[in-house]
């Protein structure tokens, strides 16, 4: 049995390795490093090198007026279009951006040949985004006006005077008040005793 497959196994082995072999031939990994590295058609070209991971494309050569529109990883080549008037910008092309054009900052990338680079003039800027409004009625309900009216002052209380309690030493006064209570006392419990002695 085993004869019998002997004489074909090389064939197998060229069945297995030959697509093998295609896929590794046609990796797209190297059809992009070929692209990257393309010279375009002027000969200028950027490449960014910065310490950075990436750098900012720009719709315009300014990073306050104009907004992001991509970035470029360092490496990375772009073919070079022209600078700004200063020379601090320079304009690549960058397919993903209005216009295929972008903006780099000049320091952060290296041009092939500097001194070819032509000067282009800046896209016009962008509108402002809107900004909110605030109804003047709604606002003015919560205004306050100032006041003329002066603030309370703080007065301090008037001094307190100690009562003084005056006691009578002669005692006579209290004696008919406790007399009475007494009385009282002693004719309810007389009443009680007759009514009790009464019913029986």
């Amino acid at each position: 049995m085993i004869r019998n497959w002997l004489p074909r196994f090389p064939l197998i082995i060229l069945l297995v390795l030959l697509p093998v072999a295609t896929l590794l031939a046609s990796s797209p990994t190297r059809a992009l490093v070929q692209q990257q590295v393309e010279t375009p058609p002027s000969g200028l070209y950027i490449t960014v090198v910065t310490d950075e991971p990436q750098i900012n494309v720009r719709l315009g050569p300014s990073s306050t007026v104009y907004p992001i529109v991509g970035v470029l990883i360092t490496g990375s080549t772009a073919p070079a279009l022209g600078r700004s008037a200063g020379g601090d910008w320079v304009q690549i092309e960058f397919p993903s951006a209005p216009g295929g054009k972008g903006w780099v900052y000049s320091p952060l990338v290296q041009v092939s040949t500097p001194g070819n680079l032509q000067i282009v003039d800046a896209p016009p800027t962008p509108l402002p985004p809107a900004t909110s409004t605030i109804d003047p009625t709604l606002a003015a309900q919560f205004v306050i006006l100032p006041t003329n009216t002066r603030m309370p002052t703080f007065t301090p209380p008037p001094t307190l005077q100690p009562i003084e309690y005056t006691t009578n030493s002669t005692g006579l006064s209290s004696i008919p008040w406790a007399a009475m209570i007494i009385a009282f006392a002693v004719l309810g419990a007389v009443g009680f005793l007759l009514s009790v002695m009464i019913r029986r």
